[in-house]
């Protein structure tokens, strides 16, 4: 719909008119912020789930454990990123999230959070990508270990040929790779597994998103063949 077609099937206000529709707008918006913090502090609230495999992941500085990944800090999140052991560039809607964390890994670092990527695809080509696309922050590999599966991201092709599961629920998949969020936190040696979240649970980590929601046209995925078609690799538009 074109700029002019929706003024003209758009309600048009007085200043009185609108600066009192976007007060009744105002008080939903503070009371959606007030049950965001009730469901972050229920977020934090869950039970721990220790984590007693022993993971070790391939990176920049060789293999490293699942604790080594912490860095120093006590929380440490991965964001699982669709990267495939056979595939020659990254999800590029994955991208699309990376761009996203990519400035704001040095702000988390601060706040006692470390915050990487976890692929399965060879550390050499993730490297290769992350430079492609001028990314600083840190990616592993987790190819020679049960990381992905284990937290329901990555799926063999016996389980693709029944149902996957995704998003705390079984259904019938052809995506060998799912994106999504982990959550870890760490006391001493002791690793948790504290949080995941998938889907349109990892909608709230990009900002971009979050933009559009605020203009006019939103989104504006309506008419695509899926919601995120028109998204490209940054170094693609």
């Amino acid at each position: 719909m074109s700029s002019q077609s929706m003024a003209s099937n758009h309600p048009i206000a007085t200043p009185d008119e609108w600066e009192a529709a976007r007060k009744q707008l105002l008080a939903k918006e503070k009371e959606f912020t007030r049950l965001r913090d009730q469901l972050s502090q229920a977020r934090r609230e869950l039970p721990w789930l220790p984590v007693v495999k022993p993971y070790v992941f391939d990176g920049p500085a060789g293999k490293e454990t699942l604790a080594q990944l912490f860095d120093g800090r006590s929380q440490l999140v991965i964001y699982h990123f669709m990267f495939g052991p056979d595939w020659d560039v990254g999800c590029k809607s994955c991208s699309f999230w990376a761009d996203n964390f990519e400035r704001n890994v040095v702000h988390l670092a601060a706040r006692d959070v470390t915050l990487i990527a976890v692929s399965r695809a060879p550390f050499e080509k993730l490297d290769a990508f992350r430079k492609r696309l001028g990314w600083t922050f840190k990616w592993v590999s987790s190819g020679g270990n049960d990381f992905n599966f284990d937290y329901h991201v990555s799926f063999t092709p016996e389980e693709l040929a029944g149902e996957t599961y995704y998003n705390y629920a079984w259904s019938k998949s052809s995506m060998s790779e799912r994106p999504g969020i982990s959550v870890f936190y760490r006391e001493g040696s002791d690793v948790f597994h504290t949080y995941s979240c998938y889907e349109r649970g990892v909608d709230m980590m990009n900002a971009a998103y979050h933009y559009l929601d605020l203009v006019p046209k939103g989104r504006d995925e309506g008419g695509l063949d899926f919601t995120m078609a028109w998204v490209r690799r940054h170094d693609q538009y």
